[in-house]
């Protein structure tokens, strides 16, 4: 298997990344009173498997697999990233607080890439969120929620009440958009993550559905 110099890139672009993002801002909206105190991610809520095609770009290194995640407990997602031929690259368990590796490929055990990938996947299953302000705009509703330094704007379809997008900011610089297409609440058919201040995209396809 071809390695992946990740790590090079990362090192080199890092001073120059950390100021390259830009303050967010909400556009076209307007604030309205908290019509509810609590919203939630509901797309890894499910006990069943959730298997998706996965691509990511990593500082122009194509990896691709196959992506299962399981709820295994009430806190906890069981992670595993397979080759397209089923071969392990690697596999770890994850909740808001806790993370447990339980097996990385070579190629891939590189420190700042695991923490990118614990750092990503913490952010992805996140399930609830308390309401700190309301917002508006044609079709969607926006709940901004705040944990310390890190700032959270959750968008859903007004029509549907599907989950349509996440933005997490910290000291106002937006770092990661989240963007969903799905059906309905507890299934994306397709996940984007994307990085604004590292050269990081992760693309999800659905293989599987749950019921």
């Amino acid at each position: 298997m071809r390695r992946y110099p990740l790590l090079s890139f990362l090192y080199s672009s890092f001073l120059f990344l950390l100021l390259s993002c830009k303050t967010y801002q909400l556009k076209d909206v307007k604030a309205v009173s908290n019509s509810e105190t609590t919203v939630e991610n509901l797309y890894f809520s499910s006990q069943d498997d959730y298997v998706y095609k996965c691509q990511m770009e990593v500082y122009g290194n194509d990896i691709s697999g196959i992506l299962i995640i399981k709820k295994i407990s009430e806190t906890t997602h069981r992670v595993v990233l397979t080759s397209d031929f089923g071969n392990k690259m690697i596999d770890f368990e994850i909740s808001e607080n806790d993370f447990k590796l339980n097996y990385v490929l070579a190629d891939l055990d590189k420190k700042m890439v695991i923490n990118f990938l614990k750092n990503d996947f913490q952010e992805l299953l996140r399930q609830k969120y308390t309401v700190a302000e309301s917002f508006e705009k044609n079709d969607s509703k926006i709940y901004l929620s705040k944990f310390g330094k890190k700032n959270y704007y959750l968008c859903f379809n007004k029509e549907n009440s599907l989950l349509t997008q996440i933005v997490y900011t910290q000291k106002r610089k937006e770092k990661i958009n989240f963007s969903f297409e799905a059906k309905k609440p507890t299934f994306a058919e397709t996940i984007n993550l994307q990085h604004k201040d590292y050269r990081i995209n992760i693309k999800l396809f659905q293989i599987t559905e749950t019921e």
